[in-house]
């Protein structure tokens, strides 16, 4: 037997010799045990099966039981099997060829497994440093009892951190950070995340700044906003490093009262005498203190110099409201207009409909919260009013126009902090709009939206279905031009809310529904006839768009002429493509000066085949070129059918393509 491992008669002599010798020959020929192991049985090694050189006419090896989960037929997998005898390896002298001294242990560990995991021990090792011939490596300043927790990750691949002290996993932490062990710092990281708590944040959040652990520091600054004066209040804030605590009060979602803030910083500054309080000092936001605060708790603490109090004070009588540094909660992706987050209407008809997050059971009678739409004047209109249950920081707004039938509506929104001072956010006072309304603005703190109807196209009600809002992060948020969002993928889709108000088609939405493939003689597109009417498609929005595409019906040769226009309240038209003169067919790619619109008109002026215009597909803005427009040449044999209606209804039969 030569240690744990047992070997055929004729490798033993050479593997006795290497094993007894010392230095990196010793570590070479641990790579060869290493190999040699699923060569055997995981219970009898391969002393219980014979070498093709002394014995088995076959020459067939014995392998370990398959594993629970077969690999494909004609591949073994064994790893785990590896996994246990390797980690049969740790702790133990045999086979060892180098002894880490840590915390006054000797620990016996093999170069190689070392090296082959680390690139900190690669280098300390065999990177031709005094360590790599010494027998003896002393790693100083290194906790014991978590290097071993650490040494048996290596040796296994699994640690146990359930259980363990908190400073323990924290120098499991610092030393995966130190050693390269990116996998073993990343699942740390995990389990700290899922773990935070009031007592232990503020060590955690140290930690993960000081090791650019960026999902682990923004865990703890998601926990700290949500639980911002508890982590004032508790004495491991105290022990927050300047640069630390500086970035976390210096947040706006830091949602705590000012006054409070201003406390704690001067508890801290007394706990930490060796550190300068002035940097942290200036993330305290002394506008938003009232002039008693400023005077009676500020000024006799001397951290804060008489000439900033007045500052401060200047600020805080001359500066609008709206434009103060405000603080609030922070929810990503989170609706906080929900009774839930303590939200609910101040003023409007219906009040209870609009926060009750149903979206989908309304009708004429029920669902939705209203106003009467009043005529401009100066003073304030009413409108819906709704209170947040606290402050929060916002940047999205989702709002259900009534959409029951093919009315539109005008409306405006603004928001304030203290009802005092109001901010417009989103001004459609000028669009026709309809259904779902995605709206983005720069963030900004709100406790209050107002919103305004300014016109409806059948009665002088504005209704309101839902109401959500959210802060979403930079990944989702729109281009934006003056207030518009500048879209990337096609609106002019019924799941984004488009409608066709004119055309003739088989079905209503066949133009939008994003299908480019399944169209014959007889459905699949919508139609108008020359000279009569247009095919007019409404977005649910206005969206500053450059671009659109249309795919003309092509199955057979045929090519057509039109035009295009574009408008915001289906009164004032824009031309934006002009091929009154051109012959076209097939996909067509429309390009103009980027602009507000809310209604696309498609007027066709010739047809080579017939007297009635046909179009496959719209999009706006345009998408991919590479979707076909090729002529698909389909024949049909049938006898011509009589020619379209002039009338424009989308809901009468369309016109066919060949006649």
């Amino acid at each position: 037997d030569c240690g744990r491992v047992r070997v055929c008669d004729c490798e033993c002599t050479e593997t006795r010799s290497v094993v007894s010798s010392s230095g990196l020959p010793r570590v070479r020929r641990l790579a060869d045990v290493i190999e040699s192991l699923p060569s055997g049985s995981p219970e009898q090694g391969m002393g219980d099966s014979q070498c093709p050189e002394s014995g088995d006419p076959t020459g067939a090896l014995t392998t370990p039981p398959l594993e629970a989960s077969s690999p494909p037929e004609g591949q073994l997998n064994h790893v785990g099997w590896l996994a246990e005898h390797i980690g049969s390896l740790l702790l133990q002298p045999e086979y060892s060829d180098v002894t880490l001294v840590v915390g006054g242990a000797r620990l016996p560990a093999h170069r190689l497994i070392l090296a082959s995991c680390s690139s900190y021990f690669r280098a300390l090792l065999y990177g031709g440093m005094r360590e790599s011939q010494e027998e003896e490596v002393v790693l100083r300043d290194t906790p014991r009892e978590a290097f071993e927790l650490l040494l048996r990750y290596i040796y296994t691949g699994q640690l146990q951190l359930a259980g363990l002290k908190e400073d323990v996993v924290l120098e499991v932490l610092e030393l995966s950070h130190l050693y390269g062990f990116l996998e073993l710092e990343a699942g740390v990281s995990r389990f700290l995340e899922q773990v935070l708590g009031v007592r232990n944040v503020c060590r955690i959040y140290d930690r993960a700044c000081l090791y650019q652990l960026g999902a682990l520091a923004q865990a703890c600054r998601l926990f700290v906003d949500r639980h911002a004066m508890a982590i004032l209040n508790s004495d491991s804030f105290l022990n927050l490093s300047p640069v630390v605590l500086r970035e976390m009060i210096g947040r706006d979602s830091f949602f705590a009262p000012e006054v409070d803030i201003f406390r704690a910083v001067c508890s801290w500054a007394a706990h930490n005498p060796s550190s300068d309080p002035k940097p942290i000092l200036e993330m305290v936001r002394l506008p938003l203190l009232t002039v008693p605060e400023l005077l009676n708790v500020v000024r006799p603490t001397d951290l804060v110099g008489p000439d900033c109090i007045l500052d401060a004070i200047q600020l805080c009588t001359e500066t609008r409201d709206a434009d103060r540094p405000y603080r609030g909660s922070l929810l990503p992706a989170e609706n906080v207009a929900s009774v839930s987050h303590g939200a609910q209407v101040l003023a409007g008809e219906m009040r209870s409909a609009l926060l009750d997050g149903d979206s989908q059971g309304y009708d004429m009678e029920r669902g939705f919260t209203r106003h009467p739409i009043e005529d401009g004047g100066s003073g304030r209109r009413t409108g819906i009013l709704v209170k947040l249950g606290s402050p929060c920081i916002l940047n999205h707004l989702a709002l259900l126009l009534w959409d029951r039938d093919n009315r539109a509506y005008s409306y405006y929104i603004e928001v304030s902090v203290d009802q005092k001072d109001w901010v417009r956010v989103v001004d459609h006072s000028k669009y026709l709009c309809r259904s779902w309304q995605k709206l983005y603005f720069k963030a900004r703190v709100v406790q209050y939206i107002h919103i305004v109807g300014t016109h409806n196209t059948v009665n002088r009600v504005f209704h309101a279905v839902s109401l959500e809002c959210r802060h979403v992060g930079e990944g989702a948020m729109p281009e934006l031009e003056e207030g518009l969002v500048v879209p990337r993928e096609n609106v002019a889709t019924v799941s984004r809310c488009a409608y066709v108000v004119e055309g003739v088609s088989r079905s209503r939405n066949a133009l939008i529904n994003g299908e480019t493939g399944k169209y014959d003689w007889d459905s699949g597109y919508t139609c108008h006839q020359l000279g009569n009417g247009a095919i007019v498609v409404q977005l649910a929005q206005p969206y500053c768009v450059d671009s659109m595409r249309l795919l003309l019906w092509d199955c057979d040769s045929r090519q057509y002429s039109y035009y295009v226009e574009v408008s915001v309240d289906q009164q004032n038209w824009t031309m934006v493509a002009d091929r009154r003169q051109e012959l076209c067919r097939s996909w067509q790619l429309l390009r103009f000066p980027r602009q507000p619109v809310v209604f696309v008109r498609i007027v066709g002026t010739h047809n080579t085949a017939n007297e009635v215009f046909h179009c496959v597909h719209f999009e706006c803005p345009a998408q991919s070129l590479e979707t076909g427009g090729a002529p698909k040449g389909r024949p049909d044999q049938r006898p011509p059918p009589n020619q379209a209606s002039s009338q424009s209804s989308s809901s009468q039969t369309p016109c066919k393509a060949d006649s």
